[in-house]
């Protein structure tokens, strides 16, 4: 598997619009090569088990994917860009294969848990293009898109160690793996460079999309003084939310807060108190899937699919950057994260990726 950095339009601005479920088919069969350019050029995507509407990673993927649509004037469904939800593992190799037979030009994978239906429909459709987001997958039909999460976790968890009080902050991660491990250890390293003493507590909810056992979790670490929680969990950390929301409402002094991840999570920390206007959103590690699939899906169209490549994102094409949305970032804060950034953008400092590298790390 090759590796290459594909330069970024910065300059995209998301479709809003309402998420809906049907997925349907298109009527031309017509498959274009690798070199040559196809005008209707087709994109649809397979959520995983989150679901489009989780406010986070597949959500991001769709806003990316219905820009594309719309600046090539297609129409969702039918013969243009489309979506399929999984309720269930058990449903991605099925919806992939759907997509396959409506004859879509571009098929992804939204996160690593695809990873074998998007291997297994490549072999089985070599003139289908597919690709595959955190992670990465072998063939000439494959693109993969991952990111440096571990820089963007790294910059939030000094956000953390600047905000908290009681010296306790909280990770929550999703699926315990390769990839949620750069989510926590990136975080844990933030976290210990500005406050060597802090005591940061991980728990794994085991699912992407249980918000009640992310609430439950949230309760439990706030319970026990921690003050600041970094999410890496798409729809399990919207129950994240809704715990310190009830917090906060109770108690309106309390100081507690929720880091947001993939988008900028602050609308999902508002809320009203007495009238006054509040929220636990500290900030968001935004890891900008909408851009990757959007720029993906372009060079695909003008014939150059980037077949059998690791695409990698981070901080030198802000598709990883720390979201400033609302007020909560004191200077002090922003300043300690945009010298953090220069360090990891120069190479000073690196963040881990995996738990052995962290603790080779010293603080």
């Amino acid at each position: 598997m090759k590796k290459r950095k594909i330069g970024l339009a910065l300059s995209f601005v998301l479709a809003a619009g309402t998420l809906l479920g049907a997925c349907g088919s298109k009527d031309d069969s017509d498959k274009s090569s690798d070199s040559n350019k196809k005008d209707n050029f087709t994109v649809a995507m397979v959520t995983d088990t989150g679901g489009v509407d989780d406010k986070s990673f597949n959500q991001s993927a769709w806003e990316g994917i219905q820009k594309y649509g719309k600046d090539n004037g297609l129409k969702e469904g039918k013969g243009g860009y489309d979506y399929m939800q999984s309720k269930a593992e058990s449903d991605y190799s099925p919806n992939v294969n759907t997509l396959v037979r409506n004859k879509f030009d571009l098929i992804y994978g939204i996160g690593f848990k695809l990873e074998d239906a998007i291997s297994q429909a490549a072999k089985q459709r070599p003139d289908t293009k597919f690709a595959i987001v955190d992670s990465v997958v072998e063939g000439d039909n494959v693109a993969s898109i991952t990111f440096k999460e571990e820089d963007g976790s790294f910059l939030v968890g000094v956000a953390a160690a600047k905000a908290s009080k009681s010296n306790k902050i909280g990770f929550i991660g999703g699926v315990d793996g390769e990839l949620i491990n750069k989510f926590e250890v990136g975080f844990i390293a933030g976290v210990k460079s500005v406050n060597p003493k802090a005591d940061v507590k991980v728990q794994y909810a085991g699912d992407f999309g249980k918000a009640d056992v992310g609430k439950q979790i949230a309760n439990s670490m706030y319970s026990q003084g921690i003050d600041v929680i970094y999410h890496a969990a798409g729809g399990t950390g919207n129950g994240v939310f809704t715990a310190a929301k009830e917090i906060k409402k109770a108690d309106p002094s309390k100081n507690i807060w929720v880091i947001g991840v993939d988008r900028d999570q602050a609308d999902e920390g508002k809320l009203n108190v007495n009238g006054k206007d509040m929220t636990v959103t500290l900030t968001s590690m935004v890891k900008r899937v909408d851009i990757a699939v959007a720029d993906l899906a372009e060079k695909a169209k003008d014939g150059k699919f980037p077949g059998g490549e690791e695409i990698k994102y981070g901080l030198e094409d802000n598709a990883i950057t720390v979201a400033t949305t609302g007020d909560n970032l004191s200077e002090d804060t922003q300043n300690a994260i945009k010298e953090w950034t220069e360090k990891l953008k120069n190479g000073d400092v690196k963040a881990p990726t995996t738990r052995k590298e962290l603790k080779q790390m010293k603080f």
